[in-house]
């Protein structure tokens, strides 16, 4: 499968338009300027933050379904979803408008439905809009430090950085992935756990960990760009090892660390969460077989959404796993 030219868009994307709001590859053109806003900031991609929130909020063993506690949570999604996430994916837009004219020429941006000044607004607007509530996040829970605003600015410090230069971490195949990965595995996590327990050392170093089989999910998302990658000199996995080869090294790390997961389960003594774990690992490792491992560049979207179902549903099953052995080590050190 090969991107339309920019004579084909419009042909081909007729009835691409729920592809338009969620900011997906395909998507139709549009002259309204609020759906522009949104496709830029992707809606597609806050999915897993949503979800990270939520498994930081389980893995923390403190969270109740009680009205301030839910209100809280959905506050959290709402800073890690739409307000920083479409920070980044608006900011990312912005650097990568030179990519966007070669690989997606029908984009907001690099097909003037947007004027730069706007996107430059918006980009502070849900920068600060995130900020924002985190501080109120910090204050609702009491915090002597401000913990969450410390993770909204480290991350949307790093989001910079893997899209801007001089450092634009993204040119790295692997540093820019890696960053990625975390960004939308760990933080969301942290800023979860933090808000209604207590962020350890241990839970840290077990997300950024978990963060590597986020890298593998970031490198399918380079399989489209690989021609606009190699014109501008980025070295993303793709273009540094073949689509071949970084195929096997996307389902490589999306299941090797996910398996270092069954492993400290079972050290940790939750041996029931370790087996779900494993049968949930099974199918991504199929879907891989069906259509990363054959065809990354035309089968990309198709699995991500067959696979990545079984890979966020790990991730509770670890963090409700983590969630009851820190509410045991709480009571017994009780």
């Amino acid at each position: 499968m090969t991107e339309p030219t920019p004579s084909q868009a419009p042909a081909e994307k007729k009835g691409s338009a729920t592809r338009q709001i969620l900011g997906m590859k395909g998507a139709s053109t549009t002259s309204n300027i609020w759906k522009i806003r949104l496709q830029l900031m992707k809606p597609v991609t806050w999915i897993p933050l949503i979800w990270g929130v939520l498994c930081g909020a389980a893995a923390s063993g403190h969270f109740q379904w009680r009205p301030q506690e839910v209100l809280a949570s959905l506050a959290c999604m709402l800073m890690s979803g739409p307000l920083l996430a479409g920070y980044t994916q608006t900011l990312n837009d912005f650097y990568d408008r030179d990519i966007d004219a070669i690989n997606e020429p029908y984009r907001p941006i690099p097909s003037g439905a947007i004027p730069l000044g706007q996107v430059k607004l918006q980009i502070i607007v849900l920068l600060l809009a995130g900020l924002g509530v985190a501080y109120g996040l910090d204050r609702w829970a009491g915090h002597t430090t401000p913990v969450l605003l410390l993770l909204a600015l480290a991350g949307s410090f790093v989001s910079y950085i893997y899209s801007a230069p001089p450092l634009k971490l993204k040119q790295n195949g692997w540093l820019g992935n890696y960053a990625l990965g975390a960004s939308y595995i760990a933080l969301p996590w942290w800023a979860g756990q933090a808000l209604f327990g207590q962020l350890t050392w241990t839970t840290a170093l077990l997300t950024l960990a978990y963060s590597l089989a986020g890298l593998g999910i970031a490198v399918v998302n380079d399989f489209k760009s690989v021609e606009g990658d190699k014109a501008l000199g980025l070295q993303s996995l793709p273009v540094a090892f073949g689509i071949k080869r970084a195929s096997w090294i996307s389902a490589a790390m999306i299941d090797l660390f996910q398996l270092a997961m069954v492993a400290v389960l079972i050290a940790i003594g939750q041996n029931l969460s370790a087996v779900i774990l494993v049968l949930l690992i099974i199918p991504q490792i199929t879907f891989q077989d069906i259509w990363l491992l054959r065809d990354p560049v035309a089968f990309d979207v198709k699995y991500q959404a067959s696979a990545q179902p079984f890979l966020v549903l790990g991730m509770l099953v670890t963090a409700l796993a983590i969630g009851h052995s820190n509410l045991i080590a709480g009571t017994l050190a009780l």
